[in-house]
């Protein structure tokens, strides 16, 4: 049977390719095929710990076995392919989930969200910074798996709804080369009270780290590196 596997990041480096279909046989697991891939690019064998698996972009384990069809997404831990649309966006009233390859200009989308009942509103925005780990940082690259990480929003945004009292909420993330000083994210969290928004903005912030597929190429004035989670 037919599997279509994608690949990010360093994988996507070592392989050499955003996407390839192979051939696997009935009952096959992710297991076997990371084994298969593994005898073509050895270098793969090095992330099998910790390497994370998305079928039909769905968080799957290695266990799980492949069906003819599917869509295999093999990625690195987050750092926390290109589609045709620059922009993928899901809005409802109260609440945004955009990726998005434009600038971000948070206090646009608060002034929006902001409900006249609204008396705090919390705004995190992640900035590109000039240096990491003591050498200099000349920009940045964001890279995704679009439309997974826009349904992890959605979910993310959906359990702060409904597990604090707040209004309103915003998750937005860009994508593609961010120079120093650009936003890379913004949460927006309007609410009535200003405890609840700082408890949910603080949360969607950290989940969205550990969870949604993205990851961040640092360049250097001596080499480039992909960033990726543990």
């Amino acid at each position: 049977m037919r599997v279509r596997l994608l690949f990010f990041a360093t994988l996507k480096d070592i392989v050499g390719a955003r996407e390839m279909q192979i051939e696997v046989p009935v009952g096959a697991t992710i297991a076997d095929v990371l084994t298969h891939l593994e005898r073509s690019y050895p270098r793969l064998k090095d992330y099998r710990s910790v390497v994370l698996t998305a079928v039909n972009e769905e968080y799957v384990d290695q266990i799980t076995r492949v069906q003819e069809g599917d869509e295999l997404a093999i990625f690195p831990p987050v750092s926390g392919g290109e589609v045709e649309s620059d922009l993928l966006t899901i809005r409802r009233p109260g609440e945004l989930y955009q990726i998005t390859r434009d600038p971000i200009d948070a206090q646009k989308i608060s002034r929006q969200l902001l409900r006249p009942e609204d008396g705090a509103i919390c705004v995190f925005e992640g900035v590109v910074r000039n240096n990491s780990k003591g050498k200099r940082t000349l920009h940045l690259v964001y890279e995704s798996y679009e439309t997974m990480a826009l349904k992890k929003l959605e979910e993310i945004g959906i359990f702060v709804r409904e597990a604090w009292d707040i209004g309103c909420v915003a998750i937005v993330h860009r994508l593609g080369h961010l120079d120093i000083g650009e936003t890379s994210v913004a949460v927006i969290v309007t609410s009535g009270h200003r405890r609840a928004a700082f408890d949910a903005c603080h949360y969607a912030i950290d989940k969205l780290k550990k969870v949604v597929p993205i990851w961040k190429k640092e360049f250097f004035e001596d080499g480039e590196i992909w960033i990726e989670g543990q």
